[in-house]
């Protein structure tokens, strides 16, 4: 008899808890939205995992560490148009963003220049 209400206690006992976690969760979940921390983790995390660094673009493009900016152009003229006749759209995408990169790293310089 005693094992009975024990394991009646034990039951009753872990379905309160469960509905307890899982209300917590919903309110947690809706005070993060109300917040925007969702939102921003999601996107940071975005951001993190599709930033390339300049070291990567520049290896990509084949350039060295002092090259010009004509260089780099001249380099991504070529990978570009070598992977749209007979390449891959995989490769030409990184060739792209391999410049992008480096456009917003030498375009400071090259306002500051003029």
């Amino acid at each position: 008899m005693a094992a009975r209400i024990l394991a009646n206690i034990i039951v009753m006992g872990s379905g309160v808890v469960a509905r307890a976690f899982v209300q917590a969760y919903r309110q947690a979940i809706a005070n993060a939205s109300k917040n925007g921390v969702a939102q921003e983790a999601v996107q940071g995390i975005k951001r993190a995992s599709k930033t390339m660094t300049e070291a990567e673009a520049k290896q990509i493009l084949g350039v060295g560490e002092n090259a010009s900016w004509e260089e780099i152009l001249q380099r991504y003229d070529n990978l570009f148009e070598r992977n749209s006749k007979n390449g891959s759209f995989y490769l030409q995408s990184k060739v792209h963003r391999a410049k992008e990169c480096l456009e917003a790293t030498y375009k400071p310089k090259m306002e500051e220049a003029s």
